[in-house]
Parts: structure tokens; C-alpha cells; sequence
């Protein structure tokens, strides 16, 4: 079970960690642009930069609307005007670098933001992962130890059971010998007697004779 847990944590930390990598590349690569002059800046470069923000799933909507409406904002030509038609659409021009310093702020933040939360997912994951850790070692100690008092039981067992065996042998060997030894005995004093009766005979027929 906690492996099972601790699998789908990781796959999902994984993907939250390639959203939040692929989201500040995006923002990194749109900054890049938009801080470019404007006479240096290619639309089309723009466009490709805002359409990698818009494709991240973590940049709200919000965000995406507002670069929506910045791309749509009509960006003059400056170098490609007369010169006395300039400072009739300098105001227009203004507005819009002023409008595109709005969005590189926005963007910063954004960056900012999810930086942040990509260090706090790196910093949750690492905890979880030394919590697994540290129960599937307690596991792996546990098992050993049961396995370690298995072990030391069946060998106390076969000790002992080897212990019974021998005195089982012992007692066996004792009582034979003791059977041994009482057979001779009463052998012995079967035959004492009988030498005693027969000298008793012997007195007695003696006896008689005289």
C-alpha cells in the first residue's frame, strides 16, 4: 500500500515538476523578446513566445487573455514611416512599449511565482521521499528481525531436540547396562546359592556316612 501511494506521488510530482519547468521556459523566452526595442523585435517571434505560454496548463487565464490582448494591439512600424507623419504616431508607440513593459512585469511576477512553488514542490518531495524511506527501512529492519528471531528459534529447537536425543541415547545405554548388570547379579547369586546348597548336600551325606 505505501508503495502504491508513493508510486502515484511520484508521478505525479513528475509531471506538476515538467509543468512548472516548461511553463518558466515559455516565460523566460517571451521576457527575452519583449525586452527587445521594438525595431528589433520580430511579431512573429512574439507570437510563437506567447503561443508557448498559452499552451501551459499552470498560466491562468487571466494571463493568457492579457497576452491575447497585447498581440492585438497594432505595433507601428516605426523605421518604415516619414518623417513627418513620426511624431504623429509616436504617441501610438509609446502606448504600446508602455503597454509591452506592463506584460514583461506581469510576466516577472508569474516567473517569480512559479519559481517559488517549484522549489516548495522539490522541498515537499524530498520529505516525502525520506518519509518513505525511513518506513521501508523500518519494514526492512522488522522483517530482518523476525527473519534473525526465526532463525535463533529453530536453531534453540534443533539444540534442543539434539539435547533429548543424546539423553534419550543416554538413559537408554544407562538402563541396558543397569539390565546388564542385574542380570549378572542375580546370575551370580543364583549360583552362590546353588554352591551353598550343594556343599550343605555334601555336609550332610557326610555326616550320615560317619
Amino acid at each position: 500500500a505505501a508503495t502504491d501511494v508513493r508510486t502515484k506521488e511520484e508521478a505525479d510530482y513528475t509531471a506538476t515538476l515538467t509543468d512548472y519547468s516548461e511553463s518558466l521556459d515559455a516565460l523566460d523566452g517571451a521576457i527575452a523578446v519583449l525586452k527587445k526595442q521594438s525595431y528589433t523585435r520580430n511579431q512573429a517571434e512574439l507570437v510563437q513566445a506567447f503561443l508557448q505560454i498559452r499552451r501551459q496548463r499552470l498560466v491562468s487565464s487571466t494571463v493568457k487573455d492579457a497576452l491575447t490582448s497585447f498581440l492585438q494591439m497594432r505595433q507601428p512600424d516605426v523605421k518604415a514611416m516619414p518623417d513627418d507623419r513620426l511624431s504623429y504616431q509616436a504617441p501610438e508607440a509609446s502606448g504600446y512599449e508602455f503597454q509591452s513593459g506592463g506584460v514583461v512585469d506581469m510576466l516577472l511576477k508569474l516567473k517569480d511565482e512559479f519559481e517559488t512553488k517549484k522549489a516548495e514542490l522539490m522541498k515537499d518531495e524530498m520529505k516525502a521521499k525520506n518519509a518513505y524511506d525511513l518506513i521501508m527501512q523500518q519494514l526492512t529492519d522488522n522483517i530482518e528481525n523476525a527473519d534473525h528471531e526465526i532463525k535463533k528459534k529453530k536453531e534453540l529447537r534443533a539444540e534442543t531436540e539434539q539435547a533429548k536425543s543424546e539423553a534419550e541415547g543416554d538413559l537408554a545405554a544407562t538402563t541396558k547396562g543397569r539390565d546388564e548388570d542385574q542380570m549378572y547379579l542375580d546370575e551370580t547369586d543364583a549360583m552362590c546359592k546353588q554352591k551353598a546348597d550343594d556343599f550343605e548336600a555334601r555336609q550332610k551325606l557326610r555326616a550320615e556316612e560317619l
